[in-house]
């Protein structure tokens, strides 16, 4: 999982000069951020899965884990919409990494082994606007609920 999440990050070393890539981490931060709060509580437990995958997968210190996650709920905050962050994952992400983000949201949805429908509705919403297959949506909540 944490490979997967990595792999939806990582570029080549020739686009690392990229002024999209904080946008495309910002973008999935948020969309994990909006995981967590999906059932209206903010969950430690699911915070800090969501804390840990960023951090595994970006190879961040706690503190710019801190920093991304604290601008994501920003960034959140002020959205009028989920599109404001599913246009950058379409515009930047393979299908592959696409998956990524919808496994990634799976995981945080289940830290506190409880899925409330807001969460899973989020999450079928997010891999609707991002074009993922429904067959690929329902592996990732199956594989994420192990």
């Amino acid at each position: 999982m944490i490979r997967t999440l990595k792999a939806l990050f990582e570029t080549p070393q020739q686009e690392n000069s990229n002024p999209l890539q904080p946008d495309l981490r910002l973008a999935a931060a948020a969309l994990l951020v909006e995981t967590a709060r999906a059932d209206f509580t903010e969950d430690d437990i699911e915070l800090d899965k969501l804390a840990q995958l960023l951090k595994t997968s970006l190879k961040l210190k706690q503190d710019e884990v801190d920093k991304l996650v604290l601008d994501a709920r920003e960034r959140v905050e002020d959205a009028t919409s989920l599109y404001d962050f599913t246009k950058v994952i379409n515009d930047h992400c393979s299908p592959d990494q696409k998956l990524q983000l919808i496994s990634a949201m799976w995981a945080v949805a289940y830290a506190d082994g409880d899925l409330s429908k807001y969460e899973e509705h989020l999450i079928r919403q997010v891999a609707d606007l991002t074009y993922v297959p429904h067959s690929d949506y329902i592996s990732c909540k199956l594989s994420a609920n192990v």
